[in-house]
């Protein structure tokens, strides 16, 4: 199905700041996933296998680094992307490798990203505006989406899926009556009435979107929270405009936390495998990972030798692992070294890094609070 008239918009401005370590050197979506792939790569192969024709991007920080991504692996493969005010700097081959493109004003919110970008998002010839995120991991034909869009003349259309309640304070709330029109979308409820989630991706009428923006920023910067969470959508249901809500069964996570990233690779592994190996996008190598037994899903490249002992992990391409280690519950980034009598357990092995001694955890990765145990991101359980 070629969805000629969406056009998509990929959210991946964030500064990636309660990953910890792991965004360092890198910008959030460019963090590697599941042996295969990096955390941007799965909204765009979304994209690209659903046939929609665009993708606008929608970047701020280390930006030209995500650009670079996305030209080697993706554009002009079943996708355009369009870079937005750097697209024809970009396009035109003015560029010297490395050189960092020019700076861009702050954004406060999702809602003014696309604001700051409307050139792009709501040029001619796309009928419906799809909002993706660069860090949510899930495999989807928004195909069946659009259609049901559609049918029922929404003005937007929304993502939901049912979690268990005591995580529900962690997303937005949704609550809908028996023909899925959303009724109301609270922001992490502090006593949440539902079970049901917004998935945070979500198809709006391009004119609709492009007037309610305009009439949130016609209040005043301080005004509004500048979120389409938070002010866009909200603002759509309390008008009466027809909000629906399409569930979404099958695996999806928001990738927000370190703690939330070790753990959604270990379900991974977990039968029935919530996305198999074949099923997932591949920019790290081009062969799938492989299940290989009680060891977990290991790199294309990667060999476990004799004397070492590996359960229930993730061996990324390019990484070592040495004769008389030992990792369990790990995940071993692309280009880490886990040397003879090193023993890792439920933690992470960065890019690149050398471990030489046990570990147990994942302390000393994540942020912290002062006093306090390691932050955990709004809207992460």
């Amino acid at each position: 199905m070629t969805l000629h008239d969406v056009r998509a918009a990929l959210l991946a401005g964030g500064l990636g700041e309660r990953m910890g370590h792991l965004t360092d050197t890198l910008c959030k979506p460019l963090v590697p996933y599941a042996a295969s792939c990096r955390l941007v790569d799965f909204s765009v192969a979304n994209a690209a296998r659903s046939g929609i024709p665009e993708i606008v991007l929608l970047s701020l920080h280390r930006e030209r680094d995500l650009i670079d991504h996305l030209r080697g692996h993706w554009d002009g493969r079943g996708v355009r992307i369009n870079y937005g005010p750097h697209d024809h700097l970009i396009r035109s081959g003015a560029l010297t490798p490395g050189e960092p493109l020019p700076p861009r004003p702050p954004e406060a919110g999702t809602a003014d990203a696309l604001l700051t970008n409307a050139d792009h998002v709501f040029a001619p010839g796309a009928h419906d505006i799809l909002i993706q995120h660069a860090d949510h991991v899930y495999v989807h034909d928004y195909g069946p989406m659009v259609a049901a869009h559609r049918a029922a003349g929404a003005d937007a259309t929304i993502g939901v899926q049912r979690i268990e309640r005591r995580f529900v304070h962690l997303f937005g709330m949704v609550d809908v009556d028996a023909d899925l029109r959303v009724r109301q979308l609270v922001e992490k409820p502090a006593e949440p009435t539902s079970d049901l989630v917004f998935t945070a991706f979500c198809l709006f009428r391009a004119d609709v979107l492009h007037d309610v923006l305009h009439s949130l920023a016609a209040l005043g910067q301080d005004r509004w929270q500048h979120d389409i969470s938070r002010d866009v959508l909200p603002l759509m249901i309390g008008e009466g405009r027809r909000v629906q809500a399409y569930p979404i069964s099958g695996y999806w996570a928001d990738i927000g936390t370190v703690e939330r990233y070790h753990l959604e690779q270990l379900k991974l592994l977990h039968r029935p495998f919530p996305l198999p190996p074949d099923t997932l996008p591949r920019t790290l190598t081009d062969t799938p990972p492989r299940l290989d037994g009680p060891r977990g899903l290991v790199g294309a490249d990667v060999t476990v030798p004799p004397g070492a002992v590996v359960r229930s992990s993730v061996l990324f391409p390019g990484c070592v692992i040495e004769p008389g280690a030992e990792v369990n519950r790990s995940l071993i980034l692309p280009g880490a070294t886990v040397r003879a009598g090193a023993r890792l357990t439920g933690t992470i092995a960065a890019t690149g890094e050398d471990v030489t001694g046990p570990r147990t955890g994942l302390e000393g990765l994540a942020p912290t609070r002062a006093g306090g145990p390691p932050a955990t991101a709004a809207g992460e359980p």
